[in-house]
């Protein structure tokens, strides 16, 4: 595809090149079946194994058992999960790690079906670091964690311990984006539009024993997991295209090498950009005060004014480094390298930066 711009947008984000033409030509038609992947039937043997692949691939590369675990795909967005997790699993408490806009707003609608204790917290200092100490209910229902922080750029690399007490992840903007032990969490989920696929769908990956011991019985069926998960995802017409994208993206990491090499391209990545904040730390002043909890999905930094960030997001449009501006709640510059940014984008942003220091330097 040619003329590509250098995209770093937050979400919907950048899809790798070959599933954006994978995806066109099964727009046009699907393979020999002569209609496109938006007019087939959810019912169909042909979606049946599209669906079923998405998941075998996503538990592969988590090196979970289907056994153990099922994939089901859901409308609604990550937010929809902030309020679908406690209508299933709160029974009377549940702690949450409070982290960012996002886990905010998880905690908040998780208040609404019982108590919530905020087990640590960031926001102190405007989430500009990750707590260190927790404060854990041994009889909570669960523990709920926000994995990668888009607005304040920080991210867990490993999670707390929180003993026998059920985990659960939002990790919408870094799932996939490095290798984790996946089998210590009861749940996870992701809203597909920031590194796994187009908005539209939400990946929900759940532990089969976890549904059916722990979940509340009286919940609307299309909010109850178990409907889901029965019904593997078929319970009701489900966002067909965006499922078939999220498939061939998981199709592509599985091609790139999986999750070890998808890691450590993640890291060269994050690393081009924080050696030049570091090596100009009176220019460009990164917004995370311990390294350790920097983020390598989202990268955020701040100029020495306003005026210089405007400047250097609108000089830098100007070179195809587009959705570089930082969240409107926060300000300053944001560059988010998901799993399908190149290395290239990332190679002419850090020349960009170095070029703008040496042009607007003191």
């Amino acid at each position: 595809m040619p003329n590509r711009a250098h995209n770093f947008n937050p979400g919907p984000a950048v899809l790798p090149v070959t599933v954006l033409e994978e995806s066109r030509d099964a727009v046009a038609s699907l393979g020999s079946l002569g209609m496109s992947i938006l007019e087939i039937s959810h019912r169909s043997k042909d979606f049946e194994a599209i669906i079923q692949d998405a998941e075998k691939d996503a538990l592969g590369l988590m090196g979970l058992s289907a056994q153990d675990y099922a994939v089901i795909f859901v409308g609604g967005g990550a937010s929809l999960q902030f309020a679908m997790v406690p209508m299933n699993f709160m029974q009377t408490k549940a702690d949450y790690i409070v982290t960012g806009e996002w886990a905010t707003k998880a905690a908040k609608e998780a208040k609404l079906f019982g108590a919530v204790n905020e087990a640590a917290s960031s926001k102190d200092k405007n989430f500009n670091y990750l707590p260190k100490r927790f404060n854990f209910s041994p009889d909570a229902d669960y523990v709920h964690i926000t994995t990668n922080n888009t607005i304040y750029g920080t991210e867990w690399k490993s999670v707390p311990d929180v003993g026998s007490v059920p985990l659960i992840a939002d990790m919408s903007s870094d799932m996939f984006g490095m290798k984790r032990d996946w089998s210590k969490y009861s749940l996870i989920y992701a809203g597909a539009q920031k590194n796994l696929g187009p908005a539209g769908v939400t990946m929900i990956v759940i532990k089969r024993a976890y549904v059916e011991t722990k979940a509340k019985q009286q919940v609307p069926s299309m909010l109850k997991y178990k409907t889901h998960v029965d019904g593997a995802s078929l319970y009701n017409t489900p966002p067909v295209f965006a499922i078939f994208v999220v498939g061939r993206t998981l199709k592509w990491i599985l091609k790139e090498g999986g999750l070890e090499a998808v890691e450590a391209r993640n890291q060269k990545k994050a690393k081009m950009i924080y050696d030049v904040i570091d090596a100009h730390t009176g220019f460009y002043k990164g917004s995370v005060s311990d390294k350790a909890d920097r983020s390598i999905m989202n990268l955020t930094w701040n100029l020495p004014t306003p005026e210089l960030e405007e400047k250097f997001v609108a000089e830098a449009k100007k070179m195809q480094l587009v959705g570089l501006k930082g969240h409107r709640s926060v300000g300053g510059v944001r560059s988010s390298q998901y799993n399908a940014c190149p290395v290239e984008s990332v190679e002419a942003l850090a020349k960009f930066m170095e070029e703008f220091y040496a042009a607007n330097k003191p």
